[in-house]
């Protein structure tokens, strides 16, 4: 087994990438928004923490959070928010006998990628990757245009302009 260690700082801030299990055309998160948006708000309503930003694409998902002082359990909220979504969607999915014998369903990657935010640079580096990844993917050609995205939000704010990142690439190294 990976001897697997992950970083737990009080106070901190994380980007996280979360995966399905089958990336390849799987339209999953997107054809079940709502049901992923009321995992998301049953997880905080029990286990508090900010979303900064967030991008939800058909396959896999980024976000930054903030847990609250003193609160580090961010793998719990994944967990949670993991099996909320995974129990309201009809079974059907094809499973191995590792994830039979863990009892688990065949729709998210057991584990995801984490990185705390150092600074406000990294911060502001992550939160760009987050929202132009759509347009990284080939899902639209201005982020503008990705529904699923907290960029929306930053325009209001007036973080960012409506037309960022529209004709411009990015080269982010964050380690999707």
């Amino acid at each position: 087994m990976t001897n697997y260690r992950r970083i737990y700082t009080l106070g901190a801030s994380w980007f996280f990438t979360v995966n399905l299990l089958k990336r390849q055309n799987n339209p999953l998160l997107i054809e079940n928004i709502k049901v992923l948006r009321s995992a998301f708000s049953e997880v905080k309503a029990k286990h508090p923490f900010r979303i900064d930003a967030v991008v939800i694409l058909p396959d896999h998902l980024h976000c930054i959070w903030t847990l609250p002082e003193g609160d580090t359990n961010y793998s719990t909220r994944w967990n949670l928010l993991k099996g909320k979504f995974s129990r309201s969607l009809a079974k059907g999915e094809q499973l191995s006998n590792s994830r039979i014998k863990r009892r688990e369903r065949g729709i998210w990657q057991r584990r995801f990628w984490e990185h705390m935010l150092r600074n406000e640079e990294d911060f502001n580096r992550h939160l760009d990757y987050i929202h132009w990844n759509p347009v990284k993917h080939g899902y639209v050609s201005n982020v503008m245009d990705w529904p699923h995205s907290s960029f929306h939000k930053y325009v209001k704010m007036g973080w960012y302009p409506k037309n960022w990142g529209s004709p411009v690439e990015f080269d982010f190294e964050t380690g999707e």
